[in-house]
């Protein structure tokens, strides 16, 4: 499908997706894809449905067709600026049919999962002996190689190898849910990008990514310049969290205190709300078990951490035309145009493409830790 100088390429298949035939491709009117670092990805892909020749007096020929079953692995490309890039990689899930009395008005809609689904499958009871979570996790995301799946594992702060005569990691449920725990403990995330490449995925897990060279502005309110339509902001002040309480050492039997007294996330603002607001920050009890005291802080740490994330969050929508570029999730971009309270740069947690034969939008969401530009200029 092509439009507005935007070109979408789809394949299809059962195992190698192929190029998608020209009775697809001529029957897809829009295509719906959101990239988030919680959890799945997903997509869906709206078909026009019609009946022709002998064939249509049997049923509709797209609805038969082999190769819009669940199962099948998608892979969506779009060309923007004259650049592809691997929007979507994932597996059909559902499907819903919607007949008309009007020719031309039945729809099928296909919807489906990013190549994590697989990893979501089949419980598991597996015993990971000498093995901590880094490990662990890049063995897990290896044994997807068939996915095309790449890890790019972060070692935690703080890395306590199990030692068989005293304890083995053990996973009960699936290979996906494990990765998530293990992230939790850690204040990590775990999500599947499609590409760099048709049929390749990089697999990540680590703390979110807030760092780097921050994507091409998002703007308001500045004339010809402008590329949000709309965007709106929400501040929970009661988001940040402090932990503290008692560890009794596992190695020592020596009750040590556990305390956390501020984010070690790089900031992104220059009032964060944990410090503007220290005295009334909700405190909880430090509950862990069976821990040393490195592990104790860690842990805490990362609950702290993860609580300040999404203090500020905005929900918009941009016209990718006027924008320029692909917005993309977990990663940094800068905001401009609403005023230093919520000017700067933000993380951006996810992004929901929206593309039919007549526009192209994005609605995102961006957090961050509180208020307060940390630059007076924001880079368009």
């Amino acid at each position: 499908m092509s439009h507005l100088g935007i070109h979408l390429t789809l394949l299809i298949g059962p195992t190698v997706p192929v190029l998608a035939t020209p009775d697809i491709l001529e029957s897809l009117e829009s295509a719906q894809v959101t990239h988030t670092d919680e959890g799945r990805s997903g997509f869906q892909i709206t078909f026009a449905l019609g009946r022709s020749g002998a064939l249509g007096l049997m049923d509709y020929q797209l609805l038969a067709n082999p190769l819009l079953q669940p199962f099948n692995r998608m892979v969506l490309i779009v060309t923007f600026n004259a650049v592809p890039r691997v929007l979507m990689d994932g597996i059909v899930t559902h499907q819903q049919f919607s007949p008309s009395n009007q020719p031309g008005e039945s729809k099928l809609t296909i919807t489906g999962e990013d190549v994590s689904v697989a990893m979501d499958a089949e419980e598991r009871s597996v015993e990971h002996p000498a093995q901590d979570e880094y490990i662990i996790a890049k063995k897990i995301i290896l044994s997807y190689a068939q996915y095309g799946l790449i890890p790019k594992v972060i070692p935690p702060a703080v890395i306590d190898p199990p030692i068989p005569i005293e304890r083995t990691p053990v996973q009960q449920g699936t290979d996906l849910e494990y990765l998530g725990e293990m992230a939790a403990r850690h204040g990590y995330v775990f999500y599947i990008i499609p590409g760099p490449v048709p049929m390749t995925n990089t697999a990540y897990w680590g703390p979110p990514e807030r760092v780097g060279i921050p994507q091409r502005a998002l703007s308001l309110n500045l004339g010809a310049d402008t590329n949000v339509e709309s965007i709106n902001f929400q501040n929970d002040s009661r988001a940040p969290t402090f932990v503290s309480g008692v560890v009794q050492d596992r190695q020592t039997n020596v009750a040590v205190p556990v305390e956390t007294f501020a984010s070690t996330r790089a900031p992104l603002v220059s009032m964060p709300v944990w410090l503007v607001h220290m005295r009334n920050a909700r405190r909880t009890r430090f509950r862990g078990s069976g821990l040393n005291t490195m592990q104790a802080y860690g842990r805490a740490q990362s609950a702290t951490d993860s609580s300040n994330d999404s203090v500020v969050t905005a929900t918009g929508e941009l016209d990718a035309l006027r924008y320029g570029d692909m917005l993309q999730p977990r990663a940094l971009v800068g905001l401009r145009g609403v005023g230093y309270t919520y000017d700067g740069f933000y993380y951006v947690k996810s992004v929901t493409h929206q593309t039919r034969k007549d526009e192209y939008k994005q609605q995102f969401t961006l957090t961050r830790e509180g208020t307060g530009a940390l630059s007076p200029v924001v880079v368009p």
